[in-house]
């Protein structure tokens, strides 16, 4: 079975690479998948140079010029050096290198050009750092990004935020319910609308019935409860609404086909990472009860449709229960085929793995359910007691 540990560049620069490879090659996974392009965070990095790190936006690798000369969007400087040698360092402990590469989340470029975020359903733009996939200079971005890691001759682009985010306040004293969020983060911008028109459907619409639902929660309605379905939305908003929000995969789906065929003609392969398992689960390792594959498509995502397209997909099993992973990896197979390589990303410790034990037991549930590979995320967060569960999980797996 693969395996592989995420790995930022922080710890790279702050621990060495030598010593990084060398500890996670001693748990005996087959790669490291490293962030090529990543999102501004703050994070608690307990073994890390700085016990708090502060991360930026940024793509750490020197952009080849031929990719993005004439294209409005480049992407954010980050550690142009920090690939140099990692790809020699991996061979030499004969280690795959996996690219991770954030796409979409992006509040550098969003600020810089806010024209190209998302815009809700009252005509703001208020998500900064949520690119727009229907956006023409996105889409060009995204496909001179994938371009661009796949020739640092990486075994694997792996893809986040390639569709649709949800919305995400600091801070909300209106309390929406996760119906009312949805119809909140949807995009109406000019792009989005024209597609959705296109498909036959009354977008403006679905604009109005979004701002007038959403509208009177704010003037004091009270929310609508329970999970978000087709047929709870429906029966909330409307059939124009849930029809525009079906249009959005016809969006993502021709974006992740030209990213995998880029990242195919370089030489590489995709992998696909939908963040429904770690909108679900993230916070607390207990993931609300619909699988992720089956809500995906709130984010745009058409997992059989892009079956077809894509080789290789990654399920963020954040939950604290073996059996939820094993069923959500089921449901990924179910959705995009047998014959696709799913690989099971999961937390060997807070929120999700108490202990050894039950790290294991989600190991053993995912290859199970069918999972040709399992990943650890992530190296710089969790303390070096955690991270040496990894072998047990892995020989479980194996």
């Amino acid at each position: 079975m693969d395996s592989s540990v995420y790995v930022f560049v922080e710890d790279l620069r702050g621990e060495g690479v030598e010593r990084v490879l060398d500890r996670i090659s001693a748990y005996g996974v087959a790669g490291v998948t490293v962030g090529a392009v990543h999102h501004a965070s703050r994070d608690v990095t307990p073994h890390g140079l700085s016990r708090l790190t502060v991360r930026h936006d940024g793509a750490h690798f020197a952009p080849p010029a031929d990719l993005f000369s004439g294209l409005r969007l480049a992407p954010v400087p980050g550690y142009p050096e920090a690939f140099d040698g990692l790809r020699e360092a991996c061979a030499k402990r004969s280690m795959k290198l996996h690219g991770w590469t954030v796409f979409l989340r992006n509040a550098t470029i969003g600020m810089e050009h806010p024209d190209v975020t998302v815009r809700d359903c009252f005509g703001d733009r208020g998500s900064p750092a949520d690119l727009c996939p229907a956006h023409p200079d996105v889409r060009d971005y995204a496909v001179a990004l994938a371009r661009a890691v796949a020739r640092l001759g990486v075994d694997s682009v792996v893809a986040e935020s390639l569709h649709f985010s949800p919305l995400e306040a600091q801070r909300s004293f209106v309390p929406l319910g996760p119906m009312d969020a949805y119809l909140f983060g949807l995009c109406f911008c000019d792009y989005c609308m024209r597609r959705a028109t296109d498909l036959g459907v009354q977008a403006e619409v679905a604009r109005e019935e979004c701002a007038g639902i959403v509208g009177r929660v704010f003037d004091g309605d009270q929310p609508a409860q329970g999970e978000v379905t087709r047929a709870a939305l429906t029966a909330y908003a409307g059939p124009d609404v849930v029809a525009y929000a079906r249009a959005r995969s016809e969006t993502v789906t021709t974006l992740v086909s030209e990213v995998a065929s880029a990242v195919a003609e370089e030489g590489s392969k995709l992998v696909f990472v939908d963040s429904t398992g770690a909108v679900k689960g993230y916070a607390d390792g207990l993931p609300t009860p619909g699988l992720a594959a089956h809500d995906a498509w709130q984010f745009g995502v058409d997992l059989v449709a892009l079956g077809d397209l894509v080789p290789a997909f990654g399920v963020l099993a954040y939950a604290r229960d073996a059996a939820r992973v094993a069923d959500d990896v089921g449901a990924y197979l179910r959705s995009v085929g047998k014959d696709r390589e799913v690989r099971a990303v999961l937390r060997p410790g807070h929120p999700d793995s108490d202990s050894a034990d039950r790290l294991l037991a989600k190991a053993r549930g995912a290859k199970a359910a069918g999972a040709l590979a399992v990943d650890f995320y992530a190296y710089g967060l969790v303390p070096h007691p955690v991270l040496d569960r990894i072998p047990a999980a892995l020989s479980e797996a194996l």
